[in-house]
């Protein structure tokens, strides 16, 4: 009989995931930067915004649109054009911000997407959008899903696998439910890697206990476990099983996994210092290369600090900082390694930021709000067309005017790459069947190669 995954991908499952569907990434490593970037100041350049500096933004831009709470007091919404100097990079042309310098060096395998647009305004709703496609919590994430879906491709490792880096810049909390399987069963959940002796909680055996008494151990317990499962049939003893049996793999695959001590002093210098750092973006970097060779699925890096409400013209410039080198240095080493055409690679924050300043505008300082009208991310490999810019904003960066993206769209466009028809992808649940882009989401052909 068989099982589940293999029917996945079976001639028979052609008519459930639609024919049409052609596979091209087998990976996903998302780097969500958590807090918003400003697309004023990275991405999308505005010229012209220098002969309105400080006016107050135009009443025919903002249109009423919804603000938060930290600057909806405001009574003037001064525009603060960007400080930092942009140029055209690559044979694509695309324009870069100077804070950027080694992505700007991989234009051109880039697909830049300039008009992504949310339905949420504040830091938790947006972030549970983006990893769940929607905004009230209890859903599947993205991850789980694909776990769901397409399994891994290692058997002793999660298919799922979660890391967070700490940034300079102002930082908001991030539940765990951001990489849990919601109504999934919950051996679909994410699997967080910590810096330090053990990256995996509880994995290591306690003093004086083997790896033949640990193994006996489990034995005996699974043993009790499925007598249980057979007189419940509760699905979640099965999972329980399961994943005491991963975590005893695990105990031999995540050590050499997390042992950087075999990599070349190219590796680090391609990273940046910075990636000898347990813990750090780089690090985490460095890690989810390792683990997109040895099979993981989905691998999602979460890095803090992108929240500059307030002197962003010092702040900014540290972020990009920890961030550029390893950010372009991944995609090189997935390129020189044969791996980036299967490894779709995803880049952006939950949304984007204001063009009016959050506060006083002076000659050197400025903060912007958060802003989820229009805001920019980037995507290389896995079938993502490159060096492509999509999508186009007016003068001020607010408003979107050209092929406008949503939430829902990005997924969809990410499923269909992994050979899935997002349509399809489902999950009943209290009498409903579920799917990550809900009833929503098209595939954005344009951005397909």
């Amino acid at each position: 009989m068989i099982d589940r995954r293999g029917f996945l991908f079976s001639t028979a499952a052609a008519s459930l995931l639609g024919a049409d569907v052609a596979r091209k990434a087998k990976r996903v490593i998302y780097l969500f930067q958590h807090g918003g970037p400003s697309q004023l100041d990275l991405f999308d350049w505005k010229p012209g915004l220098a002969r309105v500096r400080g006016q107050d933004l135009p009443e025919s831009i903002r249109m009423g649109q919804r603000l938060t709470g930290m600057t909806a007091y405001q009574a003037n919404f001064p525009t603060a054009p960007t400080i930092f100097k942009f140029a055209q990079y690559g044979q694509s042309g695309a324009w870069l911000s100077e804070l950027l310098p080694h992505t700007a060096k991989i234009a051109d395998e880039l697909c830049i997407i300039k008009s992504l647009h949310t339905e949420a305004i504040n830091h938790d709703p947006a972030v549970t959008f983006f990893q769940t496609g929607f905004q009230l919590a209890g859903r599947p994430s993205i991850g789980s899903w694909l776990a769901y879906g397409l399994g891994s491709e290692n058997k002793d490792l999660p298919a799922f696998v979660v890391m967070i880096s700490q940034g300079r810049g102002n930082s908001q909390a991030l539940a765990d439910r951001m990489w849990g399987s919601g109504f999934l069963p919950t051996k679909y959940q994410g699997v967080k890697f910590r810096s330090g002796r053990d990256p995996v909680l509880y994995l290591s055996n306690p003093d004086g206990y083997d790896a033949t008494a640990r193994r006996r151990y489990l034995d005996d317990l699974g043993a009790l476990n499925q007598i249980k499962l057979e007189e419940s049939q509760d699905p979640e003893i099965a999972t329980r099983i399961a994943q005491y049996e991963m975590a005893f793999r695990m105990q031999a695959s995540v050590p050499d996994l997390a042992d950087l001590s075999k990599e070349p002093e190219s590796t680090f210098e391609m990273y940046g210092a910075d990636a000898r750092r347990p813990g750090s973006y780089a690090a985490n970097c460095l890690l989810a290369r390792r683990l997109a060779e040895r099979g993981v699925r989905f691998i999602q890096l979460f890095h803090r600090g992108w929240d500059q409400h307030g002197k962003l013209p010092n702040e900014l410039p540290k972020q990009c900082e920890d961030t550029d080198q390893p950010t372009a240095a991944l995609i090189r080493d997935l390129k020189q390694r044969g791996m980036l055409d299967d490894t779709l690679v995803i880049w952006g924050g939950e949304f984007g930021r204001t063009v009016y300043s959050q506060g006083e505008l002076t000659e050197t300082n400025y903060g912007r709000d958060h802003h989820p009208r229009c805001f920019t991310m980037f995507a290389a490999g896995g079938g993502f067309r490159k060096g492509y810019t999509h999508g186009e904003t007016d003068d001020f960066s607010y408003n979107i005017v050209k092929d406008p993206m949503d939430v829902h769209d990005l997924h969809a466009t990410m499923l269909h790459l992994l050979g899935v028809d997002h349509t399809k992808m489902t999950f009943k649940f209290q009498g409903r069947h579920y799917r990550l882009t809900d009833v929503h989401g098209k595939v954005v052909q344009p951005l397909v190669s």
